[in-house]
């Protein structure tokens, strides 16, 4: 008999609610097909609403919602644009797209995310040089919020604009807040493997609604009011389709029982894993609540014998998919050369969580008997006894 392939164990895979199809056939049945429709305009409402903001556009990935804040803020040629260093390339790549130049922040210990003490170092040489940032892109690393009452109040001395980037962090909460509130945008990724996907897609939202009127025009290739095709400047090809929102409206109806489902597999790994020597869990910082998007934690090779890239192998023998950290932008060849402030003298805080940094599975899909599949080889890797 032919061998039954092994199933494999996927880092986050979509989880559909079985929904989706009733919006999608109500899309077929109206002939919405091309892009915006009813489901556009119901899943801006919806995403506004429950983040708390005044509008919402939905586009066609959170790249493209970067890029549009950033074209907002008029950063251009010449510009600088800060932008935490411990995230995926797609953060920072729209600064490229506008011809500016990024400034890359360290991480700290608490969030792993954009360190205070970095920015304030940052800000303040950038002061004395006379040459401010356009802006400061704040990440939401795997679901948990920055320090955001540092960050706000230092960015607002130098009224300096915030893109939060919150394409990890839908649903999770800072002292009562929901992420992607805080900057002057916030961006939401809706990408396959996102705590709610559209198959792929995003969101930009603001209380700024002259701003996301813009933000519209600019993505439906900036034409303007006239009875034929005229267009006065660079516009992008951005906008969402009505079919896609359609599955994100779906989504968006069960993200509560996403998150919960997400903090389970967390606590299940942390009741496993936590109290062994050499290993450290993410923090969630006081008056938070991180989505827990992904499971990740550090393992020290000094204590534990083991490395990351050991656990990696092992877990990719039994078909199992696990991640490193992000690999920090100021270590990529794409951007060598490039600044980066880090969290004090003597600490790289992004490249140690690179160094040391595992991702989990953590689909909210994934069954118990799965997980502990993954505790299981994860302990036989590090020797503890099961």
């Amino acid at each position: 008999m032919q061998e039954i392939l092994q199933k494999r164990i996927y880092l986050s895979s979509p989880h559909m609610s079985g929904n989706e199809l009733k919006y999608i056939n109500e899309a077929f049945e109206t002939n919405w097909i091309a892009p915006l429709g009813p489901n556009v305009d119901a899943f801006e409402k919806e995403i506004a609403n429950y983040v708390g903001v005044s509008e919402a556009v939905a586009v066609s990935s959170g790249t493209a919602a970067i890029h549009l804040a950033l074209s907002l803020l008029d950063v251009k040629k010449g510009d600088k644009v800060f932008c935490s260093t411990l995230t995926f390339v797609a953060s920072a790549n729209p600064i490229l797209y506008q011809g500016a130049e990024p400034v890359f922040i360290d991480s700290e210990p608490e969030t792993w995310n954009m360190s205070p003490l970095a920015l304030e170092r940052a800000l303040k040489e950038a002061f004395m040089d006379g040459k401010l940032p356009k802006a400061v892109i704040v990440v939401n690393l795997y679901g948990q919020s920055a320090k955001m009452d540092e960050i706000v109040s230092m960015c607002n001395q130098y009224d300096i604009p915030i893109i939060e980037d919150a394409a990890e962090s839908l649903g999770s909460t800072y002292k009562g807040k929901a992420s992607g509130s805080f900057g002057k945008f916030g961006v939401f990724s809706f990408n396959g493997n996102k705590i709610i996907t559209t198959s792929s897609g995003g969101m930009l939202v603001s209380n700024d609604i002259e701003a996301l009127k813009k933000a519209r025009f600019l993505a439906t290739q900036a034409k303007d009011q006239a009875p034929h095709y005229q267009h006065s400047t660079i516009g992008f090809n951005y906008r969402m389709s009505n079919i896609l929102a359609g599955i994100g409206r779906a989504q968006l109806e069960v993200l509560e029982e996403r998150v919960k489902a997400r903090r389970l597999l967390f606590d299940r790994y942390y009741q496993e894993l936590g109290c062994k020597p050499g290993i450290k869990f993410m923090p969630e910082l006081n008056d938070t609540q991180s989505n827990r998007w992904l499971t990740a934690l550090t393992i020290d090779e000094k204590v534990t014998g083991t490395s990351i890239h050991s656990i990696l192998n092992a877990l990719a023998v039994e078909h199992i998919e696990a991640r490193s950290v992000w690999k920090p932008l100021h270590m990529q060849p794409l951007f060598k050369g490039v600044k980066c402030y880090t969290h004090n003298e003597n600490t790289n805080v992004s490249e140690h969580l690179f160094n040391t940094g595992l991702c989990l599975p953590s689909g909210s899909n994934m069954t118990e008997e799965e997980q502990l599949k993954v505790i299981k080889y994860v302990k036989e890797s590090l020797k503890i006894r099961v």
